[in-house]
């Protein structure tokens, strides 16, 4: 376990970070504390993509591998800050707990990367064979994955440490998700004479009790490929006395391994066809959600939703090194799965790197009134990643 002044180091960061508001698109404040903190700490080198995510590396005085930290520095915003027990920016500690937007999801894990990648240099002299790597991923909360895209290319990492929420437990897959969008056009006309036209809605509404009679996929260990309505407008809204000619339905479609763009949307679209073939009236297109936001440097990020599923043998090599490790700790995790999805979609689904889940806090306590992460959680974790760095850069 950590000593008492490391431990006091992690918390102070995680600290730092909580009081720098990051919504995506505005992760600034965080990037400017982790700056700080990892040059001070002695990373060898620390940079900014034009997304504005950090990347801070530490070099050991051998070749080796390339070990990633990855971990999402955005959050979601706090809606009633007033409901909030206590200020959800002010980090402060109450019973062994830091509260705040962010402290498990997922502040708390970045401190705890950055912190033991320096406390592993300073321990070994860096006389171990390869390089570590800590980032702070924005724009997570919105796209999965794409602006991680920029730091696998950059980095080229041999193994990905997701540092999203698990009680210090393995993850070695989840599954990815994507957003499915239905348009369905009309033709507009008076309300009062609805004969004249044709109602985008009415027709929404037979191609969305259709969608139900879908049988989803289904994995062994990752469960059903989930296809939910998650929300449906019309167009012009409000109608004044308009049959609407236009209506777009949203769905929710869970990912499992091996699913791709054109396996997914097939039996949706051969559905479409079947039902514009028994109706001449029905127009109705199937497409993905594109996304578009703007960076805090001022660029802009844009993707397609669609992110990947993915899953490792829990008797993979790296998988059992890292277990094996922790064990040796006097740690005892269980081998699970996410139930969401993370940055891992990029990194397994799409690139197809060795990647795992181990983070500090539970997972039903991100996004939540009064989020919190325990101080014991911040330690261990601390620890842990010291510990995957002995087992994966020997």
């Amino acid at each position: 376990m950590l000593n008492k002044e490391r431990e006091e180091a992690v918390v102070s960061l995680c600290q730092k970070t909580i009081r720098e508001r990051s919504y995506s698109g505005e992760e600034q404040g965080v990037v400017k504390v982790l700056k700080e903190n990892m040059e001070a700490m002695g990373f060898d080198e620390v940079t900014i993509d034009h997304y504005g995510n950090i990347i801070g590396c530490i070099k050991g005085k051998k070749p080796g591998k390339k070990v990633l930290f990855d971990g999402h520095i955005d959050t979601v915003p706090v809606t009633e800050e007033k409901e909030w027990q206590y200020p959800p920016f002010a980090a402060e500690i109450h019973d062994g707990k830091i509260y705040g937007r962010g402290t498990s999801d997922m502040k708390g894990a970045v401190s705890a990367m950055t912190c033991a990648a320096a406390n592993f240099a300073k321990d070994t002299d860096r006389d171990f064979a390869g390089e570590i790597y800590v980032a702070g991923v924005v724009h997570e909360e919105c796209f999965e994955g794409v602006a991680a895209r920029a730091i696998s290319k950059a980095v080229q990492p041999d193994y990905v440490v997701i540092g999203e929420a698990s009680q210090l437990n393995l993850k070695i897959g989840q599954r990815g998700r994507a957003e499915i969008v239905l348009e369905t056009f009309g033709v507009p006309c008076h309300s009062a004479n609805p004969e004249k036209g044709v109602n985008a809605v009415y027709k929404m509404a037979k191609v969305i009790e259709a969608i139900r009679t879908l049988v989803p996929t289904h994995h062994p260990v990752l469960g059903d490929g989930i296809l939910e309505l998650t929300d449906i407008k019309s167009s012009p809204y409000p109608g004044a006395s308009v049959v609407p000619e236009y209506c777009r339905a949203t769905y929710d479609r869970r990912l499992l391994v091996g699913e791709t763009k054109e396996s997914v949307l097939e039996p949706i679209q051969k559905l479409l066809d079947k039902l514009m073939a028994e109706d001449p009236q029905l127009k109705v297109k199937a497409s993905y959600a594109v996304g578009k936001e703007r960076c805090h440097t001022g660029n802009e990020i844009e993707g397609e939703r669609f992110f990947p599923g993915w899953l490792y043998d829990e008797n993979s090599d790296f998988v059992q090194a890292v277990l094996g490790e922790l064990k040796d700790m006097g740690y005892a995790p269980e081998i699970t799965q996410y139930n969401f999805c993370t940055n891992g979609s990029h990194y397994a689904g799409e690139a197809g790197i060795k990647t795992f889940g181990l983070g500090p806090s539970r997972e039903n306590l991100a996004h939540t009134v009064n989020e919190y992460i325990e101080i014991d959680q911040l330690a261990k974790i601390t620890d842990c990643y010291y510990g995957v760095m002995k087992a994966l850069l020997k």
